[in-house]
């Protein structure tokens, strides 16, 4: 018998299986066995699992996601960006100071995303930029000295200049 008929065959079993009582199902279990030449347990274990008329796998339960839109990911994602990537505990306390030259610059953000953005918490910023963040050295060469440039400041002068930090301002007030 080719796996293929085995499996249009333990269909056609599994329609009257379910609706059978035990001495009826005991009868198909040996016929199966006999048919295919399963073993007792394997039988019935195809039976009692067989996938083809299930119901699909229900969505996911709970509230849906309030931060991940668009209108709230892309202000976001700018302000981390120009704060030069700091972690989400301390991107926690820009938006506040940010947000007046954000809106300056880019345009204003209607209400409901600006109390958003104030109302974050470090762990959902965590969790929206997982999918951009970078990682700070390569996988088990933790002491190759990977980034040693950002002992030297390359990066910060990179970013900002070699102004004084006081004088640059990355959006107006």
């Amino acid at each position: 018998m080719s796996p293929r008929s085995k499996r249009e065959y333990i269909e056609a079993v599994h329609r009257r299986y379910k609706d059978a009582s035990r001495s009826e199902r005991t009868i198909m279990l040996n016929e199966l066995c006999a048919t295919c030449g399963y073993h007792r347990k394997y039988a019935i274990r195809l039976l009692k699992g067989f996938k083809r008329f299930t119901k699909p796998k229900p969505r996911k339960r709970g509230k849906p996601s309030f931060y991940n839109r668009e209108e709230i990911l892309t202000p976001l994602k700018r302000i981390w960006l120009e704060a030069n990537l700091p972690c989400s505990k301390r991107l926690k306390a820009i938006p506040p100071l940010w947000l007046p030259g954000y809106n300056q610059c880019f345009g204003e953000l209607p209400t409901e995303v600006n109390h958003a953005l104030l109302a974050i918490s470090p762990a959902t910023i965590d969790r929206l930029l997982k999918p951009v963040r970078f990682t700070r050295s390569r996988p088990y060469h933790k002491d190759d000295n990977a980034h040693s440039e950002q002992k030297n400041r390359k990066h910060v002068r990179q970013w900002l200049g070699y102004q004084s930090l006081g004088v640059c301002r990355t959006f107006p007030p």
